[in-house]
């Protein structure tokens, strides 16, 4: 048997590994197919190498598809919706791991695609996707990239590698590309909470897209902090900086369903940088971008609607880390479903004994 994972963005790696990992111990034969990225193929291959993958490159969809078509494996795992299915599934079985868990629509529109299987997070996502797609397949067996933080402890050496005091408490901004907090916080964004190691962890696409330069460069401005870590594309998991991290800040990422969902405090920048077409009469277009999903940030989270309410929040939620604890354990057991380090085990025996 084998089963091959999709790599369309680096960033889906980490939702894969713990899998890959359940699945090369039950002596099931994986495969990555790598898609070619430029500036980014180095990266990629370091990554590979680093954690011993096999795998095949691609230069784009159609090389991919091809691949796939002459390897014939049993599974092919996807971390978004993919068109041209059809002749591939004359050999192989298709199941979807969406690469996050946020607020943004998309999360349900992928469901479009024909993929055969998707593997869900939480009752709320499963209910609510049945009624959306009643003729599909869906899964629940919680959110697999979470399981490595609960099934492993804390490296005492990590803070002091980055460069951070590890006798400070450890603040994690992890903000979206779009639409972002990240233009709304001012350029002496670490002073204002100089108390604390600030380790931000941007989005995937704010490092490497043109149209997100003003990113970078406030980006490049705050890694001159001392109590800053501004982390690189080469960092591809955000896990080690959450296992460290005391309290997330973030915006419009999935990011906060995650970090919420390991029992620890959380700040919700409802304030965004919005482009003009998404402004006014356009407003539409961002109510659409973001599902009514994110009206639950609220219940795992502190809201905020300006830079002084988010450091008096940030303030009173480190101090404080059991605030919003109940509403945190109810509202993630909805969304983000079991986590009890064993929902990679649940996908990996589905792969391997559940599908018809």
């Amino acid at each position: 048997m084998r089963v091959f994972f999709d790599v369309q963005h680096l960033y889906y790696l980490p939702q894969y590994l713990p899998v890959y990992n359940e699945l090369t111990e039950m002596g099931i034969d994986c495969e990555f197919i790598l898609h070619r990225q430029t500036d980014l193929n180095d990266i990629l291959d370091a990554y590979v190498k680093t954690h011993k993958l096999s795998c095949f490159w691609a230069n784009d969809k159609a090389e991919a598809h091809n691949i796939y078509l002459t390897e014939k494996p049993e599974w092919i795992i996807f971390g978004n919706a993919i068109d041209g299915l059809e002749k591939i599934h004359c050999a192989s079985k298709t199941a979807l791991m969406q690469h996050g868990i946020g607020p943004k629509s998309c999360y349900y529109d992928v469901s479009n695609s024909a993929i055969m299987y998707r593997f869900v997070e939480g009752k709320h996502r499963l209910e609510r996707l049945k009624k959306l797609f009643p003729e599909k397949k869906f899964i629940d067996t919680g959110y697999a990239k979470l399981d490595p933080i609960v099934n492993s402890s804390k490296n005492n050496d990590f803070l002091g590698s980055l460069a951070l005091d590890p006798n400070k408490k450890t603040i994690l901004y992890a903000p979206t590309f779009y639409p972002s907090s990240i233009e709304r916080l001012p350029k002496n964004f670490p002073v204002l909470l100089k108390k604390y190691n600030i380790i931000i962890k941007a989005h995937f696409f704010s490092l490497i897209k043109n149209k997100y330069k003003a990113q970078q460069k406030k980006l490049k401005h705050w890694e001159s902090y001392s109590n800053v870590y501004v982390c690189d594309v080469s960092d591809v998991s955000i896990l080690p900086f959450m296992q460290h991290a005391a309290l997330m800040i973030s915006d419009a990422s999935s990011t906060l369903f995650e970090f919420a969902a390991l029992n620890k405090p959380a700040i919700w920048c409802d304030f965004y940088k919005l482009r003009w077409s998404y402004r006014g009469i356009f407003k539409y277009r961002f109510t659409r971008r973001l599902d009514k999903d994110i009206a639950y940030f609220g219940k795992v989270a502190a809201k905020t609607t300006n830079v002084q309410e988010l450091i008096e929040q940030v303030e009173l939620h480190i101090n404080n880390p059991q605030l919003k604890e109940a509403e945190r354990a109810k509202t993630c057991e909805y969304l983000v479903g079991k986590v009890d380090g064993k929902c990679s085990e649940r996908i990996a025996h589905f792969l391997v004994t559940g599908a018809n």
